[in-house]
């Protein structure tokens, strides 16, 4: 595949950076970089580090790789995601996710920060996803199929079943709700109008969000698996009183980030119990 970050050289760098191989790709939303602090000896790579990869323009993603351990499991941390509203294609959104696979990450744990449509899903709460609806009208797959990857990937399950059982299993332990939805993918950068989101309502969508989807269809593309959390840090446009904006999204992102840092670590754990 032409054009984008040369997958094969970036994955070379962050082997040798690390000297190890993590088995999963954790990827991290807006406001869930304090999970990154919690991995044990991590080597950092700035994005800009690797060639063709830019760094973050949000400014609530770091723009960086951590390689180390966390909840006993080797892990490459990414703090911070590319997205097609920031004017990048896809050979850049997802070029992570394909780096990761390089450097021989079987497993992607993506979180992402959304608006909730779903009545039960107020901000502050978590959300397991279980499937997803694209009204990013932008197929990320579309051109050269990229080495490693089907052409035309079954997208029946996008998220493992086993892997969404440990995490409901890990939720129950731990006493926090967790209940599954479909989240409901858009271009952004605005945020949804009243009528949009009735239409991702009528849709089958119990979220929204800017991010994702692209990373899911590459995942399964490639073979991997596949874990996806949703923080609700919103209402999403027309179910509630007050204007939707970016420091609100932060906000509720740190307040709960935290839950849902133990809650993975949690699942992470018992990846590490069940390889033994």
């Amino acid at each position: 595949m032409s054009g984008g970050p040369p997958i094969a050289e970036c994955a070379r760098i962050l082997r040798e950076r690390a000297g190890m191989q993590p088995l999963v790709h954790l990827v991290l939303g807006s406001g869930l970089g304090g999970l990154a602090g919690r991995v044990e000896d991590p080597v950092r790579v700035d994005f800009g580090e690797l060639p063709g990869f830019p760094g973050a323009t949000v400014e609530s993603h770091a723009g960086e790789f951590l390689l180390g351990r966390l909840g006993g499991v080797p892990v490459m941390v990414q703090a911070g995601r590319f997205h097609f509203y920031e004017g990048c294609g896809p050979e850049v959104v997802l070029a992570p996710v394909r780096t990761g696979r390089a450097v021989g990450a079987r497993i992607v744990v993506l979180t992402n920060a959304a608006g909730g449509i779903r009545p039960d899903l107020a901000p502050g709460s978590l959300m397991l996803v279980d499937d997803h609806v694209s009204l990013m009208f932008r197929a990320p797959l579309a051109g050269p199929a990229a080495d490693g990857e089907v052409r035309f990937p079954d997208m029946s399950r996008p998220c493992d079943p086993k892997l969404m059982s440990m995490a409901e299993k890990a939720a129950l332990d731990a006493g926090v709700t967790l209940p599954r939805g479909v989240y409901g993918g858009v271009h952004g950068p605005d945020f949804e109008t009243p009528a949009e989101v009735r239409a991702l309502r009528a849709a089958g969508a119990d979220a929204v969000g800017m991010s994702t989807v692209p990373e899911i269809t590459a995942a399964r593309a490639g073979g991997q698996r596949v874990l996806a959390f949703s923080l609700i840090t919103n209402y999403a446009a027309g179910l509630g009183l007050e204007a939707i904006d970016h420091e609100e999204v932060m906000a509720y992102g740190a307040a709960a980030g935290g839950t849902l840092g133990g809650l993975i670590e949690s699942v992470l754990s018992r990846l590490a119990t069940a390889a033994k």
